[in-house]
């Protein structure tokens, strides 16, 4: 069943005054304008991460447990032997509205949000939730919700020595072997942007992982797009696939050659000339 929003009437006329009208040359005028703004909040939000990638580590020296389906878990088990883990407290117990149907609203809306785990985990990273309800509750929770995230329980002062146990938020960790750092923290509006697997990998101490990316000296570093893959195809396919490159290297030429077998001809009725390098743009 459909439902309007604020502001909506139900024959779709607009309840409120609009912008100005104008014609297409004003509006990609004034789009271009927009995009130079947009274009430098990109490139803050690129600094502000370099700077977050440099952020000192904080070395957990007390042990936690979690329950998870399998039964008690540490904290270290639950990067499952990836390099990282973000571990996002979400508000699923007694107490909390919603209980025992729904975990908190906004904790649900952010589940909603995340995308396919296996493109965090082809960059070494895992994402688990944590809440204090049983196991058993969050697995009918995830059932009804359609969700696949890591989920487990807290058992000790987890949340009360990482900042979560009144307010929701998101912890970054790294491993060195067995020993366990905190990098990052964020909660709040912070939260909002959490959800694509860029938002996620940024909070992270070692980034996207990407060359383009400004990193501390030794930091592990692939060239950008060879390693996006579907997400049924990751193990099957460790190496970039020939057309794959084929794509990222020369984009227009590429697309000639699709043409080209498929029967069509292009624009101008030959194949552009080739874009070396392609890989490397970054916006």
């Amino acid at each position: 069943m459909a439902t309007n929003g604020p502001g909506d009437k139900a024959d779709g006329k607009l309840a409120f005054t609009p912008p100005p009208i104008v014609p297409p040359d004003e509006w990609e005028a004034a789009r271009q304008q927009l995009l130079a703004q947009e274009k430098a909040l990109t490139h803050a939000r690129d600094a502000l991460a370099a700077t977050r990638r440099r952020m000192p580590w904080m070395r957990i020296e007390k042990s936690y447990a979690f329950e998870g389906p399998a039964g008690r878990m540490s904290l270290l088990d639950l990067f499952a032997g990836r390099q990282q883990l973000i571990l996002y407290r979400a508000f699923f117990e007694p107490g909390v509205f919603g209980w025992p149907d729904h975990a908190c609203r906004g904790c649900s809306l952010g589940a909603d949000q995340v995308g396919h785990l296996a493109h965090l985990n082809a960059r070494n990273t895992t994402l688990a939730y944590a809440s204090r309800a049983p196991q058993a509750d969050i697995a009918r929770l995830k059932a009804r919700m359609g969700w696949a995230m890591p989920w487990y329980t807290i058992t000790d002062s987890f949340d009360v020595d990482f900042g979560v146990d009144q307010w929701h938020g998101h912890n970054a960790f790294i491993r060195d072997g067995a020993t366990v750092y905190r990098t990052y923290f964020v909660n709040n509006r912070g939260d909002e942007a959490m959800g694509s697997v860029w938002s996620f990998l940024d909070l992270t101490a070692l980034g996207r992982q990407e060359a383009w990316e400004d990193s501390p000296a030794e930091y592990p570093q692939t060239p950008p797009y060879r390693w996006w893959n579907w997400h049924d195809n990751y193990g099957a396919e460790r190496e970039p696939h020939p057309k794959w490159m084929d794509i990222l290297t020369d984009p227009t030429g590429a697309a000639a050659r699709r043409r080209e077998g498929e029967g069509r001809a292009g624009p101008t009725g030959t194949a552009a000339a080739a874009q070396p390098g392609a890989v490397q743009r970054r916006r």
